[in-house]
């Protein structure tokens, strides 16, 4: 997906010091464009915390209902420095992108691309799609691996039950199950579904910081009420998460983590860089035609860059 916000400027990784308890970061709805404008809800970055591990922009959407919306058709386009994970709970997204690759995103089913030293693609959601309802999530890759070669996996994890609660393991490692699909940095990645009324106590690696996005809720977050679309953070230190559904009806979350990201970037558009020269590098790059290929098969124009701010992007890190 697509950074497609009218007025792209900077956005600085200096998330707030870390603090006792959860933090609860609200949702801001941005449209992804078109006649219908399908709009998402974002929660990373945002000023007060933009990082989680490396995890570095989520957007949440739906359930959509794609004959008023028109749903998601977002034109290739670039990305550099970074990962994309797509995670659907209902409706198909169509995939194309430059290496050749044509595959469909389901739900449950993880699609991973990384983008590395440039790579485009294009997301349609297909006409067999009545409600389009899911997650894009991107991870920085760390300096060692920013230009890596461009790449695409796709993963089918298999449900497991623990108590009342449906946990399905797409990146790193919850509840005995390990996703085989490697990370450039230590992740957690994994939908939970919880039953009616139903608790779950997760043991997890203390040295992860940790985001839960509600997708259907409420849900209370070590006795913290998160509602639909809220993400809540939890600092390093824990070992154990608590989740409850105080609800008779199905509650559904992503749970993201891990270690904290300790290196400056920027991040600007589709890009993940470490200074302004290489935004602009990869920009210029984009609309010259170079580095970033070709997609095949999309009915359309590519989607142009918006124009640098006027001022100089700098990186940031981590408030300690």
């Amino acid at each position: 997906m697509s950074n497609v916000e009218v007025k792209t400027a900077e956005l600085r990784y200096a998330p707030g010091e870390q603090v006792p308890g959860i933090e609860v970061l609200a949702p801001r709805d941005v449209p992804l464009g078109g006649p219908r404008a399908m709009t998402v809800h974002r929660t990373l970055p945002q000023r007060s915390r933009t990082l989680i591990g490396a995890w570095c922009f989520a957007d949440h959407y739906g359930p959509d209902d794609v004959a008023t919306t028109g749903g998601m058709d977002v034109a290739p386009h670039p990305h550099t420095g970074l990962q994309t994970v797509s995670w659907l709970f209902s409706g198909e997204i169509e995939h194309r992108d430059s290496l050749g690759t044509h595959a469909y995103v389901r739900p449950g089913e993880l699609n991973l691309m990384t983008g590395g030293r440039g790579i485009s693609h294009s997301e349609v959601s297909t006409g067999r799609t009545t409600v389009l309802h899911g997650v894009q999530l991107w991870v920085a890759l760390p300096a060692e691996h920013r230009l890596t070669e461009p790449d695409f996996r796709h993963h089918v994890p298999r449900p497991v039950q623990d108590g009342g609660a449906g946990i399905s393991v797409f990146l790193g490692t919850l509840a005995g199950v390990t996703s085989p699909v490697p990370a450039f940095t230590p992740l957690l990645g994994a939908e939970i579904v919880l039953a009616p009324r139903a608790a779950v106590t997760l043991a997890v690696d203390p040295a992860f910081e940790h985001g839960l996005l509600v997708d259907q809720g409420p849900v209370h977050l070590a006795g913290t009420l998160l509602r639909p679309a809220e993400l809540g953070y939890v600092c390093p230190g824990r070992d154990a998460l608590t989740l409850t559904n105080a609800s008779d009806t199905p509650a559904r979350t992503v749970l993201l983590g891990g270690t904290p990201f300790e290196e400056e970037i920027v991040m600007w558009w589709n890009f993940v860089g470490r200074s302004h020269e290489d935004i602009e590098q990869a920009r210029n790059d984009w609309m010259t035609g170079n580095r970033f290929g070709e997609v095949r098969g999309y009915d359309g124009d590519r989607l142009p860059a918006p124009e640098l701010p006027t001022v100089a992007l700098k990186p940031r890190g981590r408030m300690r």
